[in-house]
């Protein structure tokens, strides 16, 4: 892909994950007791893992939080969650996608100190059953707000999904998905995003809700991009910053730029981190910039 030039300014190197640590990806990243908190995928751990951050540029250790069990029938592999202190004030609830068979599914996990998770469900809260969502459901992103939890996920083929689909719940456990399913998919005008769209992370303001998502040229080329809705769930527009990161050529990110969690700043900036890949290597990176 002809490089573009990206809206938001990229940290040159990666923040967390080396060839030590092996594949870091899919990171999920809010404050909480005032220090950054990174939920985040370890591949070679077959594992969910946590760390924490006081600049968002140097992370700690990862710590396990949650590994995956090959007897359950559909989570040989765990990754990709998000992960929320509980509204009534116990714990933290978290969200994760399960793998197996070449099929992807949704659970729901719970802890108290937010470190050890113990499995809420032993069967998927969320499956694949649209045409749409094809082998698989996954990326889940939560958000608690009114009283009702709401999630945001992608669904598609396996290896790469293909839309973004929404679900409520009054409990986050079970959950009903929206009947106008997907709300959001590819533009094929655009060259970044021609191919498909994925995970994504979702922002309220005084605007409505802002939604980070990767964008695909093809299923090894990725991005990362924003859009805009009043509702968080219809109507979404495109900003214009489009794209806000990208692959820079010979460098560690020179594939594919993955998976964006946000945080917004008071001055009004967001800061953005991401996994890069090169090749097989793939770590979490760092970006900052600002949407109008």
């Amino acid at each position: 892909m002809k490089k573009v030039k990206d809206s938001f300014q990229k940290h040159p190197v990666p923040v967390l994950g080396n060839a030590e640590t092996g594949t870091i990806f899919d990171a999920f990243v809010r404050y909480h007791d005032g220090k950054l908190r990174m939920d985040l995928s370890w591949r070679p751990q077959k594992a969910l893992a946590v760390s924490f951050s006081d600049d968002g540029l140097r992370w700690s250790d990862p710590v396990i939080t949650l590994r995956h069990d090959p007897d359950s029938g559909w989570e040989d592999d765990l990754n990709r969650n998000c992960v929320l202190p509980s509204p009534d004030g116990n714990g933290f609830l978290m969200w994760y996608t399960g793998q197996a068979n070449g099929h992807s599914y949704i659970g729901v996990a719970r802890s108290e100190d937010g470190i050890h998770f113990e499995r809420f469900r032993e069967a998927p809260i969320l499956s694949p059953e649209a045409d749409f969502e094809g082998e698989s459901v996954m990326n889940p992103f939560v958000m608690h707000e009114d009283g009702i939890f709401k999630m945001w996920y992608a669904a598609g083929e396996t290896y790469e999904p293909n839309v973004i689909c929404y679900a409520e719940s009054s409990d986050g456990v079970s959950w009903k998905k929206y009947e106008g399913n997907p709300i959001f998919c590819c533009n094929p005008e655009k060259e970044y995003e021609q191919n498909r769209i994925g995970a994504c992370d979702v922002l309220r303001d005084e605007k409505g809700y802002l939604m980070f998502y990767i964008g695909y040229r093809d299923i090894h080329t990725a991005c990362i991009c924003a859009a805009r809705s009043e509702n968080g769930i219809d109507h979404w527009r495109r900003v214009k910053e489009n794209p806000l990161v990208t692959p820079t050529p010979g460098t560690w990110d020179e594939d594919a730029c993955y998976k964006p969690t946000v945080v917004k700043n008071a001055d009004g900036t967001y800061r953005l981190w991401y996994n890069g890949r090169r090749r097989d290597d793939e770590y979490i990176g760092y970006a900052h910039g600002r949407i109008e």
